[in-house]
């Protein structure tokens, strides 16, 4: 008998002892024969009790501080050896059958790196969640959306995108990915800290040749809501400055300064529409992060250079026009409104 790949799902944790212990039972129940693991940042909390007094199934990884999420789950996943990785949010219930269905599904495509369930809201579980929704895509400008999520747009999930079909990026709120890949692409970028680093994991993915895929049959529902809220100078900061770092590393050299100037006037009229409703904090958090997009030139150069040179990436998941002309000119507000 073939023995089955084995499964690890890590859940980064910084003082998350009320999530866990609201949705590790959910968690526990439906992943066996999984290893489920909390890998936890730096928790001032009472995380680890909860843990180990609640759920003696559960593996306890502690990390020496909070990392942020990229590099807390690269070291955490430095430290686990398995066929697949389930990245996944302390704040998601999963359903029966989830890890299962997934993972036969990559065995069966071998060149699938990376895999998203749909992602439904945990407080109305009609409706798709903002962060990955059916799966992720990007405009020919950065621009993410989601099937299901335009900007502020939440679709109410009527199983308009329940077919299984290739994406651009998986959310890092529930991305199983295969740990040869992980590894061998140098996991997510720690640079990024926080936001938009597993779409730039994704990109790198594609760029090396394999495929990323939603797989809607299996359903998670996830709190979400973001932890920082929006118009919040650090959140704009960090998507800010993570988009440039993103395009910047990864887009082929025809394309590339051309969408980075046209992002960067884009950014400057953002900057603009918050001071003028008063958001002088998040104003200087878009200035702040170009001044860090041209701070780290030397940086990005040298990742660029060890990442264009395997680009084989077609770009057929790409949006080939402005997401942002479409949704607020156009007033196309859903997925299914666009003509890829």
């Amino acid at each position: 008998m073939e023995n089955k790949p084995s499964v690890a799902v890590v859940i980064l944790n910084w003082n998350g002892a009320d999530f866990l212990m609201k949705f590790l039972p959910s968690v526990v129940k439906y992943s066996q024969p999984a290893r489920v693991i909390v890998a936890d940042n730096g928790s001032t909390d009472n995380s680890a009790e909860v843990v180990k007094n609640n759920f003696p199934s559960v593996e306890f990884l502690q990390l020496p501080q909070n990392y942020g999420f990229a590099k807390g789950y690269n070291e955490a996943l430095r430290q686990i050896k398995a066929d697949y990785y389930v990245l996944l949010n302390s704040d998601v219930e999963v359903t029966e059958g989830w890890v299962e269905q997934i993972v036969e599904f990559m065995e069966r495509n071998k060149d699938v790196a990376a895999v998203m369930p749909k992602i439904l809201a945990y407080d109305n579980r009609t409706m798709f969640e903002y962060a990955g929704a059916s799966g992720g895509f990007i405009d020919k400008l950065g621009y993410p959306f989601c099937r299901g999520r335009i900007f502020d747009t939440i679709e109410q999930d009527k199983g308009q995108y329940d077919d299984v079909q290739e994406v651009f990026w998986a959310s890092g709120a529930a991305m199983f990915v295969r740990a040869e890949d992980y590894h061998s692409l140098g996991g997510l970028d720690e640079d990024f800290w926080a936001h938009m680093e597993e779409i730039d994991f994704c990109w790198r993915v594609k760029n090396s040749g394999k495929k990323i895929y939603v797989f809607p049959r299996v359903k998670v529902f996830h709190v979400g809501g973001g932890s920082l809220s929006y118009g919040n100078k650090r959140k704009v900061f960090l998507n800010h400055r993570n988009n440039l770092f993103m395009l910047y590393k990864n887009l082929p050299k025809g394309k590339l300064w051309l969408v980075i100037l046209t992002r960067m006037v884009m950014d400057g009229l953002s900057a603009l529409s918050y001071l003028a409703k008063g958001g002088f904090g998040a104003f200087g958090a878009v200035i702040k992060a170009h001044w860090h997009f041209w701070k780290s030139q030397r940086v990005l150069k040298q990742k660029r250079k060890n990442l264009i040179s395997h680009n084989r990436f077609d770009y057929k998941q790409v949006y080939n026009k402005s997401i942002v002309w479409q949704y607020f000119a156009a007033k196309k507000t859903k997925f299914s409104d666009l003509k890829f």
